[in-house]
């Protein structure tokens, strides 16, 4: 007791350490984050961009679809370009070739290369020279450098508006025409992108060759190459990681663990009777099955755009279902159907704790279902309109798309999110009041659930922390804290916390051992995880110290994946401890298949693009998104279908369950996974890096890359691996099919069995 009474001690004192710093990282990206000029013009005094268009062109860009539709500073989808690199190549390009026709009378191609090499020198003087004036206001550029801006500015209008010359490029870039019919937004947004560009190119003040967003992206023309600090920090959090691994792994051998105590000869929950409020978590599991078909659905679509931008083979579907809207449900329903299926666990198991059903406890469950059914369908609905109908900025924010990735739902759905999150922690208190005030053995595990279900609850608000008028750097910074804290921080912790507690209650591991092992876990993960939250800010307009901050940290995240096997080789013994066990088979396998993918999809995919050196280059490409699946899926949807399970084992008829369902259901989402991921989108990611590195991120992003032979073959090739998923969901809604009729076969399946028998 004392030993775990240290550990919580340190785990305080972690935590407290770990948000100070990185609290004061938000204050320093506000401070230094590139500025926002009221005035863009040209030497002459002609007006480029007015007050407030900035402003109003990140709104509109974001109501567009925003990170669904394209990316800034490389955060976003990855059919349509990177908007900053693609602006800033474009506008380099422009000012380039009006000086060749000017001083030489030809075009830049044609000349020699000494009058080439010239041109490239004065245009990176040019693009790099930071001339704004921050007590006006006001960026003043060039005669020469404002005429290239009016050509790009052109262009995003076109493409913006419904052009009809640019169909074949908007095809390629899976976006509709005519997707800021107000031309007041219209005339706004290349404000925004200029402004992206432009703190991406010119240097920060007191500094050389080195812009606010830390040189990225890669871009040759201007010499915008990856800083020192990005080289040196990588390989010391390679060392750092490296160390921490062996140092772990030292600890781990030298430690004296006890064995896992011998199992009840029969199941402990076997006769556990599920009461009210238990009883009325059931529909929140079959939510989240229609969820997942839903959300496979969208993915399918969604990948299939980035070969036929408008079509699904041959349909004109963008027409009622662009890309921008079947990607925002992708991924939004991802975090939705595992959060609740997290949520209805603790639902389910408080009572199952305490012993204690408290007043109103099935009407709270039953208020909380609906609620949550209403956010999820009203949020998609008005994101749906909002983007058809082109309902504008203020619609966008409030109530429809906010354009912000896994972010993407009105501000108003968010609130009412939010207060549903608290009252479901209210739910969750009240059932394990009980048990949190008695003194026994698995206190330690039921504190911390009830702790990480706080957390869950209250960091949500950070999703409330931005407006419409917030600093792009600032949104991004937000964003992250609840991309990253809220659901790979602390619905992590909740979940292990829970599944230490199951395996606790079926008497697989010792009550002593888990309370102290779940303390020190969530120290080591949040130790690097809090801080490492950084590796996400590398690019955004933040100071320097964020490449080191969060290379280091983020490089520890690893350290405990390290240790992953180990954890699940034990969860497969446990699976054989006695014949019981065999019951919860499928879920104990998708516990041990969520240690696979923390150590493939988190680890070995997540550390391949975290340092800051090789997110320099691979920031926004496939390797991301082969990452994100492998880790968001692998690990957070396998977990939460491994706790669905559970939890359905104790609230529906056993004749109905069905393990040969569960069987194909499980080797086909762990496969089709496996063969989406490795035979598509890395090949795709590698291809693209090397396009990054050799040409720039405008190329490896561009529609040369993009809808090249190679690429379009690659996302063919993630239809078998798709197929293969799909067949898994589809049997997992088989499976929730038998469960549900369960009752009108009841007769059946009783006779069945006692033939059997």
């Amino acid at each position: 007791m004392h030993a775990t009474r240290k550990l919580w001690t340190w785990l305080a004192i972690i935590c407290a350490l770990s948000f100070a710093v990185l609290g004061w990282v938000g204050a320093e990206i506000y401070l230094t984050a590139p500025p926002i000029p009221k005035h863009i013009t040209s030497v002459d005094g002609n007006e480029l961009f007015g007050e407030g268009q900035v402003d109003r062109g990140q709104q509109a860009w974001l109501s567009a679809g925003g990170q669904q539709l394209g990316t800034v500073w490389g955060h976003g989808s990855y059919v349509a370009p990177d908007w900053s690199a693609d602006w800033l190549h474009r506008e380099a390009l422009a000012l380039r070739q009006i000086w060749a026709k000017r001083d030489f009378g030809a075009s830049f191609d044609d000349l020699s290369k000494s009058n080439q090499a010239a041109l490239n020198a004065r245009l990176k003087e040019e693009m790099r020279r930071n001339s704004y004036d921050a007590a006006t206001g006001t960026i003043v550029l060039s005669a020469d450098r404002a005429a290239a801006v009016r050509e790009v500015a052109s262009h995003y209008t076109s493409l913006f508006g419904d052009d009809r010359a640019l169909d074949h490029l908007r095809e390629q870039y899976a976006m509709n025409a005519n997707s800021l019919p107000d031309p007041d937004d219209l005339k706004a947004l290349p404000a925004f992108v200029f402004w992206s560009a432009w703190a991406a190119a010119t240097d920060r003040p007191g500094s050389v060759d080195l812009s606010y967003t830390s040189n990225w992206p890669h871009e040759p023309l201007i010499d915008n190459r990856p800083s020192a600090g990005a080289g040196i920090w990588s390989i010391a959090s390679i060392i750092l990681m490296i160390g921490a691994i062996t140092a772990m792994v030292m600890v781990h051998s030298a430690a004296k663990e006890e064995a896992d105590p011998v199992p009840p000869k029969t199941d402990p929950l076997f006769n556990l009777k599920p009461t009210p409020s238990m009883l009325a978590t059931k529909k929140y599991f079959f939510v989240v099955i229609g969820l997942i078909l839903a959300q496979v659905g969208m993915g399918v679509i969604t990948a299939h755009y980035a070969v036929e931008g408008h079509s699904f083979f041959g349909y004109p579907l963008a027409q009622i279902l662009p890309f921008v809207v079947s990607r925002t449900i992708h991924t939004q329903f991802a975090v939705l159907w595992i959060a609740t299926a997290w949520l209805a666990t603790g639902l389910y198991i408080a009572p199952a704790i305490s012993g204690h059903e408290p007043r109103f406890q099935k009407l709270g469950v039953n208020l909380l279902f609906y609620a949550l059914l209403f956010i999820v369908v009203g949020s998609t609905a008005m994101g749906w309109l909002g983007s058809l109908q082109h309902k504008g900025t203020g619609f966008a924010f409030w109530l429809g798309n906010q354009g912000l990735e896994f972010t993407s739902m009105g501000r108003i759905w968010q609130i009412l999110l939010f207060v549903g999150l608290l009252f479901w922690v209210t739910l969750l208190g009240r059932a394990l009041w009980p048990a949190l005030v008695k003194k026994s053995e698995s206190r330690g595990l039921i504190v911390m659930v009830f702790l990480a279900a706080l957390c869950i609850g209250g960091f949500y608000a950070t999703s409330l922390t931005w407006g419409r008028h917030t600093h792009y750097s600032m949104i991004e910074y937000w964003r992250w804290w609840l991309v990253h804290l809220w659901v790979e921080g602390f619905f992590e912790v909740f979940a292990t916390a829970v599944i230490a507690l199951l395996f606790t209650r079926l008497g697989l591991i010792r009550a002593s051992t888990a309370n102290s092992a779940i303390v020190l876990e969530t120290i080591v993960f949040l130790f690097g995880g809090i801080l490492g939250t950084l590796h996400h800010l590398y690019f955004t307009g933040t100071p320097t110290f964020v490449i080191a901050i969060g290379a280091m940290f983020s490089a520890l995240e690893v350290v405990p994946l390290s240790m992953i096997g180990v954890e699940a080789w034990r969860n497969y013994q446990r699976s054989k401890a006695a014949p019981w066990v065999s019951t919860y088979k499928w879920s104990i396998l998708c516990f041990i298949a969520v240690g696979f993918w923390n150590t493939v999809g988190a680890g070995l995919l997540g550390f391949s693009i975290n340092t800051p050196i090789a997110l320099y280059y691979m920031q926004g490409l496939n390797i991301t998104a082969a990452h994100g699946h492998a880790a968001l899926f692998g690990v957070y949807g396998m977990l939460g279908i491994g706790l669905l399970l559970f939890c359905l084992r104790g609230l529906c008829d056993r004749l109905a369950w069905s393990d040969a369902l569960l069987k194909v259901m499980f080797w086909c989402l762990n496969l089709g996974l496996a063969m989406m991921v490795f035979i598509s989108l890395v090949p795709a990611g590698i291809y693209q890096a090397w396009a990054s590195v050799s040409t720039g991120m405008w190329f490896a992003r561009s529609p040369e890359v993009i809808h090249s032979k190679l690429m379009e073959t690659l996302v063919w090739m993630r239809v078998p691996g798709d197929v293969v998923f799909a067949i898994g969901t589809l049997f997992l809604a088989l499976f929730a099919w038998r469960l549900l009729t369960a009752r009108g076969n009841k007769a059946r399946l009783a006779a069945v069995s006692a033939d059997r028998a």
